[in-house]
């Protein structure tokens, strides 16, 4: 059976989306919106995946499985208007809606429930059954009726085979069991700050399309999950046109990865003109760029190919002398320092933009939301890393964290260098961001 459309007002758009969610981190989200994802594009169906909350790694994968850019929606960094407005953009132009929640469906505040609330997207619960099987169903009942939120159907992730999958199914109550999946003797592979990137994946697409293989898809209850419509917010003010005239230079390979395409967008909606550059390849900054941007990544999985890469340092010194602003955040700010020590204690040259060192830890250092409050207003964004940084400079500023209000992040700044572990969401609030990529004397 297929569910009836729903009657579209004017400019309304419709799709079948649904928030893929679990009661924890780990539960198999991820592998089991790319197979769902994969599946439904090989069937021809035009489907389009957000990421849920702050993150570069999964919606590299995400974007591979469903062959189309993965946005990001949370209420918080990136705005309900925003987010209502990429939801409708995509329910215009796709068949099926994918929304990968973070963390656990009640967790954060902002949290996937709220977000799935807001939006009126229903809930498909992942459950890892690899040591459960009637007890689905309490966790199930309980992440549905704790909220609530409406709830589409459940995925069983790691099961045994079609019994097992029974078992769980018999215990949800109403509930569907929208599909299986077995469990993946080569998962998605991860390193310290999450999922590897796809590009240095081998097998990548080999494993996304054995995934959707294996996804056993109940074909009538994933049609009966009722398509959701989306009206678009009312148009907001136009990006001020800051940047006109100006290029931008970014560091774009393995070791500066971790980046929005929204930042890059906000960049251009303001004028700006993007050229890439990779320090990896000892590329220098691309002649005629009045500003240059390094962005997060691994660097310190490239310290022997950076400490080695002159001629992008000599350029970024070049630049600084002649006034170039330059924007390093996290994994740029560490390429940035005068070197990065490896959790092994071997201590590798980097750019020497600022004084100081980059320290990698053996666990996680930083983590969550943060605001940057500015002349311009609150730049909103998050921290994620696995070092610490010991430099003599004292902070310009400080983010603070969402949502205890708590020290945040130190913003530095040392001639036209502004550094930080802050992680910079550019539409939250594009005046500030055009500020990191201006001279002094125009802004």
């Amino acid at each position: 059976m297929v569910a009836p459309a729903l009657p579209a007002a004017a400019g309304t758009a419709t799709a079948k989306a649904v928030l893929v969610t679990a009661a924890a981190s780990g539960q198999g989200k991820t592998s089991v919106t790319c197979a769902l994802a994969r599946k439904l594009a090989a069937r021809g169906q035009r489907v389009r995946v957000f990421k849920t909350g702050p993150d570069f790694l999964d919606p590299m994968v995400l974007e591979r499985a469903c062959g189309a850019p993965v946005g990001t929606l949370d209420l918080w960094m990136v705005g309900e208007e925003h987010c209502r407005a990429l939801l409708a953009e995509a329910a215009s132009t796709s068949d099926v809606i994918l929304v990968e929640g973070v963390m656990g469906l009640y967790d954060g505040n902002p949290s996937s429930a709220d977000l799935a609330r807001r939006f009126g997207l229903p809930v498909l619960a992942v459950v890892d059954a690899g040591a459960l099987a009637q007890t689905a169903g309490a966790l199930v009942l309980g992440l549905r009726d704790y909220g609530p939120v409406p709830m589409a159907g459940v995925v069983a992730n790691r099961v045994a085979g079609a019994r097992h999958a029974g078992m769980v199914a018999g215990s949800l109550r109403g509930v569907p069991l929208l599909g299986s999946l077995p469990h993946q003797p080569l998962s998605l592979p991860e390193r310290h700050l999450g999922l590897v990137p796809p590009d240095e994946q081998r097998s990548v697409d080999e494993s996304l399309d054995r995934m959707a293989q294996q996804l056993a898809l109940d074909d009538d209850a994933w049609n009966a999950v009722p398509a959701t419509a989306f009206t678009p917010a009312a148009g907001g003010p136009a990006a001020p046109r800051l940047l006109e005239g100006r290029t931008v230079a970014v560091a774009r390979d393995a070791a500066f990865a971790f980046l929005y395409p929204a930042n890059l967008e906000c960049l251009q909606a303001m004028g700006a003109a993007i050229v890439f550059f990779s320090p990896l390849a000892d590329e220098p900054v691309p002649a005629g760029a009045n500003a240059v941007y390094l962005p997060g990544g691994y660097p310190e999985l490239h310290l022997h190919a950076l400490s080695r890469a002159l001629h992008w340092r000599l350029s970024l010194h070049a630049a600084l002398a002649a006034g170039t602003p330059v924007y390093a955040e996290c994994g740029g700010m560490m390429a940035a320092t005068g070197s990065i020590v490896s959790t092994e204690g071997a201590e590798w040259p980097m750019a020497g933009l600022m004084p100081g060192r980059a320290l990698m830890q053996p666990h996680l250092v930083a983590i969550g939301p943060q605001a940057w409050t500015t002349d311009d207003g609150e730049l909103r964004g998050h921290a994620f890393h696995h070092s610490r940084l010991e430099t003599p400079l004292s902070p310009l500023a400080r983010a603070v964290r969402h949502p205890d209000g708590e020290q945040g992040e130190a913003i530095y700044r040392t001639g036209t260098l502004t550094a930080s572990y802050f992680h910079a969401y550019f539409p939250s609030c594009p005046a500030a961001a055009a500020r990191l990529f201006l001279p002094a004397e125009t802004t």
